[in-house]
């Protein structure tokens, strides 16, 4: 069965997906944006509901987005999201792994289940941007999102030829989360807005494998439904699919009766973008579907008949207000609670979520928003966003940076236009502009969304210790903001103070247990003091946690170097920078290191990388002597 008419309850991956496992809307399970939420350990997920009735559970996951620190692995026996080599952490991408290495696992885990029933959730991350589809498909299709879908087509296909030729009947779904885009209303990508092109999906339901209907020749023909579906709609569905009881108080209903497929109504739908809100200070965004009407309540609100407008060009609003009133009407009584506290997250993890709007900015709750804060209206400012990822991904640092300084201008009130210039200088070698920046935000009075953690790490690691100290200690920036936790235990280290640093990192790690960065900095700490084998111990610790992690193979490597083995220092550097091309302090020592051992020419690439890329401001009198090196062999 083809569901045409199918919908999502948010136009972004983590809470769209925590909506398909729970069977309930974003304000029924919490998860509101892509950071700064967690799903509970004992929510109700179909992994859950089916791992009690006896299912193996598994789920492969192909991006950061859904790892398991946000929750979402509740129910799951095994929750791979190991994505192996990924692009450092510090760029504006996010972690991944093509959708080929995920069936591969997930293929590989169904045939060992053997005769007991499974319950499998394989998810793949293309298409999105930015939109890089392998061969052939990168040269077949004009334009590359169509090649990423053709790419994940043909990377499904060996999972649903298995599954095809069991001899097992076998339940399956396949969705997307969200659309994109691709331009529509001037969006590039996804999360702004919630017309069709981001929260319309596809949404089929089949069963594969022979049985002894299929034998006989009575098995049920393929269907296209035009009636609305949701994904709320999902979990009731599969639990009806195998015969499991539905909880009771799911907001859907299972698509597999013949009602459902063919009435011509179905229950009004919620739907929300919240993202520009949390981390813009931009205006919410609601919305219900009650048939083909769609409301969308913003400051400037919209109404489309979808019937007949398909592509939401006419906005109705105004026209018939019986109507409007009716559906505000229909949209309050889902009385969605507005997003709650978010947790902060770690640099590690906001880095790696800082991709084409996947950032955490912590944007003040406002009392009212204004005309002058509907998405509709900054559009260009979202589209200029994007120009400065794009740019800063090119290597194009002052082109980022004059867009951001731009609109600064335009919005002064946004922390995150703040942040993300002030990285861009950082990451280019302009420290101290970088800093100057972040203190005329908080000058402003734009103390929000991380603008105070940002600024007392950059002072810390610039050598300001003093003043990052000041910023940084509770209850300034509070005792849970984990960046600002170790941010004062990195101005502690660089003052003196080993003892207050390791309390600080300790306490990090009393918040989080597995964070990689205070394990790696709780081994640096013992670097310092020549205790190797606690730094060995915490740098594996860290790997372990975070086997993507460049810094604590980095660790890894000066640990070995101490320890009087090269070989083992050597090739720890080497997978450092593989990590993280931008790992100067790895990528010298790794050069250094071969030159002095006489393989000059092994060496040689490592160093001119280091020439070419390391920001003079921070590497001045190393760049000198590694091209005096460079010159003299």
């Amino acid at each position: 069965m083809r569901f045409d008419f199918a919908h999502a309850h948010a136009v972004l991956t983590l809470p769209s997906h925590a909506s398909i496992l729970t069977g309930t809307y974003p304000f029924q399970h919490g998860i509101r944006d892509n950071s700064g939420y967690r799903l509970p350990p004992d929510a109700r997920t179909a992994a859950a509901l089916l791992k009690q009735a006896g299912y193996a559970t598994g789920a492969f996951v192909a991006a950061y987005p859904l790892n398991s620190r946000f929750g979402l692995n509740a129910g799951f026996d095994v929750y791979d999201d190991h994505f192996g080599e990924t692009r450092a952490p510090s760029e504006f991408v996010l972690p991944e792994r093509p959708a080929t290495s995920v069936v591969a696992l997930a293929r590989q885990w169904i045939s060992a289940r053997g005769t007991q029933p499974w319950f499998t959730w394989v998810h793949v991350f293309e298409p999105h941007a930015p939109y890089r589809p392998p061969p052939p498909f990168d040269t077949q299709y004009p334009r590359a999102y169509d090649g990423e879908v053709a790419a994940t087509d043909a990377a499904l296909s060996p999972l649903l030829d298995d599954v095809r030729g069991s001899t097992r009947p076998t339940v399956v779904v396949v969705t997307g989360d969200h659309g994109e885009a691709l331009g529509d209303h001037g969006e590039q990508t996804h999360g702004l807005f919630a017309y069709e092109s981001t929260l319309r999906v596809p949404l089929i339901v089949a069963e594969l494998g022979t049985d002894g209907r299929e034998a006989r020749g009575d098995r049920s023909p393929s269907e296209v439904s035009h009636t609305p579906a949701r994904h709320v709609d999902i979990l009731p569905t599969l639990l009806e699919a195998v015969g499991r009881p539905v909880p009771a108080g799911l907001p859907g209903r299972s698509l597999l009766s013949s009602a459902a497929r063919h009435e011509a109504g179905a229950p009004p739908s919620y739907f929300e973008a919240m993202s520009a809100m949390l981390n813009r200070g931009w205006a919410p965004l609601t919305g219900v579907l009650d048939g083909r009407d769609k409301f969308i309540e913003v400051p400037i609100p919209e109404r489309y008949d979808l019937a007949t407008d398909a592509a939401e060009s006419v906005n109705l609003e105004g026209r018939s207000p019986e109507r409007d009133r009716t559906l505000a009407g229909g949209l309050r009584a889902f009385n969605a609670a507005p997003p709650g506290q978010r947790q902060a997250e770690d640099s590690e993890t906001a880095a790696r979520l800082r991709s084409l709007g996947y950032v955490t900015g912590n944007a003040p709750i406002k009392a009212r928003y204004t005309e002058a804060d509907d998405p509709k209206r900054l559009i260009a400012i979202d589209q200029d966003f994007h120009r400065g990822v794009d740019l800063y991904v090119s290597g194009r640092f002052d082109e980022s940076i004059a867009i951001y300084r731009n609109i600064i201008e335009r919005r002064p009130d946004m922390a995150i236009a703040y942040r993300h210039l002030a990285f861009v200088l950082w990451e280019s070698g302009r420290t101290t502009a970088a800093v100057d920046v972040l203190k005329r935000a908080v000058a402003a009075g734009v103390t929000t969304g991380g603008v105070v953690t940002q600024l007392g790490t950059y002072l810390a690691e610039s050598g300001d210790a003093r003043a990052a100290i000041s910023l940084l200690t509770p209850p300034a920036t509070g005792d849970t903001d984990l960046d600002a936790i170790n941010g004062l235990g990195i101005a502690y280290a660089r003052s003196g103070r080993a003892a207050d640093a390791r309390r600080a990192f300790e306490h990090l790690l009393t918040i989080d247990p597995s964070s990689a960065m205070a394990l790696t900095n709780l081994g640096a700490l013992d670097l310092e003091h020549a205790d190797f084998a606690s730094a060995r111990k915490r740098f594996e610790q860290a790997v372990q946690s975070d086997p993507s992690s460049s810094t604590a193979f980095a660790g890894l490597g000066v640990v070995a170097s101490k320890s009087g083995d090269r070989d083992a220092a050597v090739s720890a550097w080497k997978r450092a920078v593989e990590l993280d091309s931008g790992n100067y302090d790895a990528l010298y020592n790794l050069g250094t290191t071969l030159a002095r051992g006489g393989q000059i020419a092994e060496a040689r690439p490592y160093l001119e990388r280091f020439v070419r890329s390391a920001p003079p401001a921070l590497y001045a009198r190393d760049i000198r002597e590694i091209t005096g090196l460079l010159e003299r062999r």
